[in-house]
């Protein structure tokens, strides 16, 4: 079955009823409970040099397992900003540059249409490129699996093959939400440096931020419940880890992977404090600043000035966001995407966990 993530602008501020900004997060993931149908929350935030994490509710819904702080949760498309980050890490490693194309990267390999010729990282990070949203259904059946029976850089190429061999579904410089884009990212890398996206970002931003909780796809065991579990449906269903609890693994690159919440506040603060020692000022700047219309690469500015991103794969939802400048961070996450109750909670959360 094939999962589509959703840019959903929680962050912009229309949400009535911002929470007050001193609710803890224990506060917050309680009062989301009452108020959404999740099995499971978790909150975590950082401020004044210290994390505060909490969680409540259950890892599935028909288990008696509690969720815990150092629970793992899917991120959904939180995963953008950091494919455009290992793409920035990339460049100063000398590896690639940022007005690297699909012609030249990939053109070798597979057919590109020739108005994707001169596309650019940095237009596909953006989704400027003119990329469809995502690969067709049918196409999508023969990339599914999990990740250790997929060969990725065979998968991620066949991928960006289907997209790139067709006419622009937009204009390019126009934006259009597109995870084929970054999966075309994920290809590009790949071939030029003969390793797989997985690899790449576990070396190159994982590991140097000591991330070790983070992965891919949903987390834990299909037969034990030792991590939260995605749910669906009306009647809140738990999924089992497998091929049917996530979107196919060759769409990695554009949102899969999982995380627990304090190695997302870490990601989350390098960003907010710009880290010197993992980036240049310069390629700092241009992960972060947005381009028309208030989209940067995988952040989406508010307009309270704030960068922020949410992501689901329909079975859970995820809210990341920072203040550039300080160390103010928030992540939220829930193992049911209940769409309108779940994506209130969490912007009210981040505004009352953000604001002054």
């Amino acid at each position: 079955m094939r999962f589509f993530h959703l840019l959903l602008p929680v962050f912009a501020g229309l949400w009535p009823g911002a929470a007050p900004a001193d609710i803890t997060p224990a506060e917050w993931v309680q009062q989301a409970l009452d108020k959404t149908r999740a099995p499971g929350i978790a909150m975590g935030v950082s401020k004044n040099g210290e994390m505060d994490i909490a969680a409540a509710g259950l890892r599935a819904r028909d288990d008696d397992a509690p969720v815990t702080p150092s629970d793992l949760w899917h991120i959904g498309s939180n995963t953008k900003s950091m494919t455009a980050t290992l793409v920035a890490r990339m460049v100063e490693a000398g590896l690639i540059n940022w007005d690297d194309t699909v012609g030249v990267v990939l053109g070798g390999d597979i057919t590109v249409d020739p108005a994707f010729a001169d596309v650019t990282y940095a237009d596909l990070l953006t989704h400027r490129s003119g990329l469809r949203a995502n690969i067709g259904l049918a196409e999508a059946r023969r990339l599914t699996g999990t990740l250790a029976e997929r060969d990725m850089m065979a998968d991620r190429l066949s991928y960006a093959a289907s997209v790139m061999s067709e006419p622009p579904k937009g204009d390019k410089g126009t934006f259009l939400y597109s995870n084929a884009g970054y999966v075309v990212v994920g290809a590009m890398l790949q071939q030029s440096t003969g390793q797989s996206w997985e690899t790449l970002i576990k070396t190159h931003v994982f590991d140097p931020l000591g991330m070790t909780s983070a992965g891919f796809g949903a987390p834990g065991s299909p037969d034990v419940v030792d991590q939260p579990r995605g749910h669906r449906g009306l009647r809140v269903r738990a999924v089992p880890p497998g091929p049917a609890a996530d979107n196919i693994p060759a769409l990695g690159p554009a949102g899969t992977v999982h995380a627990n919440v304090a190695d997302m506040l870490t990601y989350l603060q390098a960003h907010a404090l710009r880290d010197p020692d993992f980036l240049t000022a310069d390629n700092w700047a241009r992960l972060q600043t947005p381009v028309g219309d208030r989209y940067a690469m995988g952040w989406m500015e508010t307009p309270q000035g704030w960068l922020a991103h949410d992501g689901s794969n329909t079975m859970w939802y995820a809210t990341a966001g920072f203040v550039p400048g300080t160390d103010r961070t928030v992540f939220m996450a829930a193992n049911f995407a209940g769409w309108g109750s779940v994506a209130r909670m969490m912007a009210r959360g981040a505004i009352g966990a953000l604001e002054d």
